[in-house]
C-alpha cells in the first residue's frame, strides 16, 4: 500500500511510486529554439529539465532520445545523485556540452519531481532562503555610445540596478550585442552569418563607453561588459587596465579560456574582476581558475554544467576561494533553466549576480512560470519544484527553426573567436 503525506503527495519512501515510466523529448520553437526533457513516474508526477544548447539543440535531443532515455525507465527518480553518477561516470565519452547539457536535463526534472513529491519548493530542498531576492542585470545596446547610454537608461528606469552594456564599433559591421533596438538573438540564420572584428578599433571603443556610462549615469548603477572571447590575453590585460576608473562590477570573457593560466597576466594588471564560464561544462573547465583566485565571478550554467548536483559542487569549491556564481541567463536557455537557477540563486551562499534577457511573450506562453522581477530583482515562487510547467498543446504549435550562431573573421579575413 503506497503511503501519502498529509498534503497528499506520494511518501519519499514510496519507491514504487517514484519509478520513471516515460522519458519525453520536447522540441518547441516560440520564436527560438528550446528543448526540454519531462520525465513521469508511476504516481504520475512530472519534473521538467532544459537541454537546449543554442544552435546545436538537435545534438542533444538525440542524445536523450537514443542514448539516455532507454536507460532512465525503470529507475528510481529519488536517486538523484545516483543517476547523476550513472550518466557521467558510466560514459566513457564523458564531458562536453553534449553530454552535459543532456546530465543537465535528466537533473533538473529529477530535482523537480523530488521538490513535488515532497511539497517543497527547490529552494528550500537545497537549504533555504540565503537572500530574499537575486541581484540580476539586463542587457543594454546601441548602435554607438549615445545610444547604448540611452538604453541603459532605460533599464535603469525599469528598477535594474546592474546593467550590461555593449555599443557598436565604428568600422566594424555587427559588433557583438548589438540589436538594432530589438532583443539580441545572435542565432539568426540557418546558416552562420559571417562577422567581422578589428580588435584595435574595438579597445578604443569600449573605455570611451564606459566613460560616457559613468558621466550620464552616476555610480549607483552596477555595470557589466562582455568581450566575447575576442581579445588575446596581453589585450584583454590592457582593456581591463582601462576600465579600472569606471568601476566595473565585472569583464565577462576577456580572452579564451581553454588556456586557464592566460587570465594570470591579466591579474598581473588589473583590478577591474573578471567573469568567464558560461560554456564551461564540468568543475574541471575552471579548476585552475578558481584555485588561483583568477576570477572573481563563474558564469557556469545549470544547463550546460550538468545540472544542479554538479553546479552545486562547482559553487562550494568556488566559495572556497571567495569567487561567487554569475550565472549565464540569455534567452538561448528556456524558463525551464531560469526557474531552476534562480532557485539555486536563493539558496546558494556566494551568489553574486544572475543574467536575465526577458523571453518573449509566445515563450512565457509555453513555459508558465511563477518567478517574478521587481526592484532590481528576480524572485523565485513557492510552488512545489522549481515552479516551471510547458504547455504541450501550444508547444506543437511552434516547430523547430534551424538557427546556428554567427562566426567571425578579422579584417584580413582570418577565423577568429566569435
Amino acid at each position: 500500500m503506497n503511503q501519502t503525506s498529509e498534503s497528499g503527495h506520494p511518501e519519499q519512501g514510496a519507491s514504487r511510486e517514484r519509478e520513471i515510466v516515460d522519458a519525453k523529448v520536447i522540441v518547441t520553437c516560440p520564436g527560438r529554439n528550446f528543448v526540454t526533457l519531462k520525465i513521469t513516474t508511476r504516481s504520475g508526477v512530472t519534473g521538467l529539465g532544459d537541454a537546449t544548447l543554442n544552435g546545436r539543440e538537435l545534438a542533444v535531443a538525440a542524445y536523450l532520445q537514443e542514448h539516455v532515455a532507454p536507460n532512465l525507465i525503470g529507475r528510481d527518480a529519488g536517486r538523484i545523485e545516483d543517476t547523476w553518477q550513472f550518466l557521467y561516470r558510466g560514459a566513457y565519452w564523458r564531458r562536453g556540452p553534449v553530454t552535459m547539457t543532456a546530465i543537465a536535463a535528466v537533473d533538473v526534472a529529477l530535482w523537480d519531481i523530488l521538490g513535488k513529491m515532497a511539497g517543497l519548493p527547490l529552494y528550500r530542498l537545497l537549504g533555504g532562503r540565503s537572500r530574499e531576492g537575486a541581484l540580476v542585470y539586463g542587457h543594454a545596446n546601441g548602435g554607438d555610445i549615445g545610444e547604448a547610454s540611452e538604453a541603459v537608461g532605460r533599464f535603469i528606469e525599469q528598477g535594474f540596478r546592474a546593467v550590461r552594456a555593449q555599443c557598436g564599433v565604428p568600422g566594424v559591421k555587427k559588433a557583438y550585442g548589438i540589436s538594432g533596438g530589438r532583443a539580441y538573438e545572435p542565432a539568426e540564420s540557418e546558416l552562420p552569418a559571417e562577422t567581422t572584428w578589428s580588435t584595435p578599433k574595438y579597445l578604443e571603443t569600449a573605455p570611451k563607453l564606459f566613460e560616457r556610462l559613468r558621466a550620464d549615469h552616476g555610480n549607483d548603477v552596477e555595470l557589466l561588459h562582455d568581450v566575447h572571447h575576442r581579445l588575446t590575453p596581453i589585450e584583454a590585460a590592457r582593456l581591463a587596465r582601462d576600465l579600472e576608473p569606471h568601476r566595473l562590477f565585472w569583464l565577462e570573457d576577456a580572452t579564451p579560456a581553454e588556456h586557464q593560466k592566460s587570465f594570470e597576466l591579466i591579474r598581473k594588471h588589473s583590478v577591474t574582476p573578471l567573469a568567464v564560464g558560461e560554456v564551461f561544462n564540468s568543475i574541471w573547465d575552471c579548476k585552475h581558475l578558481i584555485e588561483q583566485q583568477l576570477i572573481d565571478y563563474i558564469r557556469t550554467t545549470i544547463v550546460h554544467g550538468g545540472g544542479i548536483t554538479h553546479v552545486r559542487r562547482l559553487a562550494d569549491f568556488a566559495a572556497l576561494h571567495q569567487v561567487r556564481t554569475g550565472f549565464h541567463g540569455a534567452t538561448d536557455l528556456s524558463p525551464v533553466c531560469m526557474g531552476a537557477a534562480l532557485h539555486f540563486d536563493t539558496w546558494v551562499p556566494n551568489f553574486g549576480i544572475q543574467e536575465y534577457m526577458f523571453h518573449s511573450d509566445e515563450t512565457d506562453a509555453v513555459f508558465p512560470h511563477d518567478y517574478a522581477f521587481r526592484d532590481g530583482r528576480l524572485h523565485c515562487g513557492e510552488t512545489p519544484g522549481h515552479g516551471v510547467d510547458i504547455d504541450e498543446t501550444l508547444a506543437a504549435k511552434f516547430p523547430y527553426a534551424p538557427k546556428q550562431l554567427p562566426v567571425a573573421r578579422l579584417e584580413d579575413g582570418t577565423m577568429w573567436d566569435w
